[in-house]
């Protein structure tokens, strides 16, 4: 064989791989689907959950004693201007409210606990607000201090004036502070960014002192060298407590039980992920137009076709039936005849639940 033959052989082959790749790629199906998935009753799941026996509790309890011997470091961090983060596996918040009520006596706390689905932080700023003047007002009838004793009412001051006053530096009393324990702050209720830069602006304050808990292994990723090193400070404290979720597990639905809505998305969620990028934004797309037209019965197909081929999500209509078919071999999607005789295609799901599952697709 001359050059140009074994070139023309080596491209060929070339050619052949790439076309076999594409191909392997866009005829991927997952044999995955939401009727399969086998649910139970919640209550029944919870009933058994909450019937496991515990193990190891002797080793348990002894490790959990060897924390509280730590209590009186974790105090002078605190007094130092530190933050304290407990990270382990098992849940920490039986541990970090003994803390509390142990070795925080002189001072004010409140409670956040991430693991709840919401929370009003500016409420929170408020409340610490109000329990610093608390202290101030103490403090200033042992010294010849004095304070404005008439001013604007906390909860009518902006967000920017609350975290000054936390952080007013003419205050000369060193050890006035307020503590805040945030269990979980990296639960679903404090996982956004603008919760994460409230909570840092809220831990910077010289007057407020955070202890806080974390639980997924990714939950650092939140946070940006500014936040942790300046405005949290965190002293990192490792306490693996090997304790049941009991109380944060009450407020998610379980993966395996029947749950409406929420268990919806994560069924659905599942799919989703088996499937290819471009198939995943094909959904996408449908389940945008579905939010943004909630009056319409559905979207035509031919509308569905000229808006993934602008984006350069599919080629043809052929490669775009393939994504259809798909989604309804996984009961994703279902089609349904408008008033003027096309065929609409729906997601059978809530606006609430379909926002739910576009942000856990993204």
């Amino acid at each position: 064989m001359d050059a140009d033959e074994i070139e023309e052989e080596e491209f060929g082959s070339s050619r052949n791989y790439f076309l076999a790749k594409e191909l392997g790629s866009s005829r991927k199906k997952s044999a995955r689907k939401l009727s399969e998935i086998d649910l139970v009753d919640e209550e029944e799941l919870r009933e058994v959950a909450a019937n496991i026996e515990p193990k190891h509790e002797k080793e348990v309890n002894d490790l959990v004693s060897s924390y509280k011997s730590l209590y009186s470091k974790w105090l002078f961090v605190l007094r130092c201007g530190f933050a304290l983060l407990m990270y382990g596996f098992g849940s920490k918040k039986a541990l970090i409210e003994d803390f509390a009520t142990k070795s925080l006596t002189e001072y004010s706390v409140v409670v956040v606990n991430g693991y709840l689905q919401s929370i009003n932080l500016k409420q929170v700023v408020v409340t610490l607000a109000e329990l610093l003047w608390d202290q101030l007002k103490m403090r200033q009838k042992t010294t010849s201090g004095s304070l404005c004793k008439s001013q604007q009412p906390f909860n009518t001051r902006s967000m920017s004036d609350l975290l000054a006053f936390l952080d007013r530096p003419d205050l000369e009393a060193e050890e006035c502070f307020v503590c805040i324990l945030v269990h979980n702050i990296d639960g679903p209720g404090l996982r956004d960014s603008d919760s994460q830069l409230c909570l840092a602006s809220i831990a910077a304050c010289s007057h407020v002192r955070m202890v806080a808990s974390i639980d997924h292994v990714n939950a650092p990723l939140l946070w940006d060298k500014k936040m942790v090193h300046t405005q949290f400070d965190w002293y990192w404290c490792h306490v693996p407590t090997f304790a049941p979720y009991k109380v944060e597990s009450m407020f998610f639905p379980f993966i395996l039980a029947h749950g409406g809505s929420a268990q919806s998305v994560k069924t659905a969620s599942i799919v989703l992920q088996s499937l290819t990028p471009n198939a995943q934004n094909v959904f996408k797309v449908l389940a945008e137009h579905q939010l943004a037209h909630p009056d319409e019965e559905g979207m035509p197909i031919n509308n569905l076709y000229s808006t993934c081929r602008e984006r350069f999500l599919v080629s043809s209509q052929v490669t775009l039936n393939s994504h259809l078919t798909e989604f309804k071999d996984h009961e994703l999607i279902k089609t349904k005849r408008n008033s003027d005789g096309q065929d609409c295609l729906c997601i059978p799901l809530t606006n609430e639940a379909l926002q739910k599952l576009i942000a856990e697709i993204i």
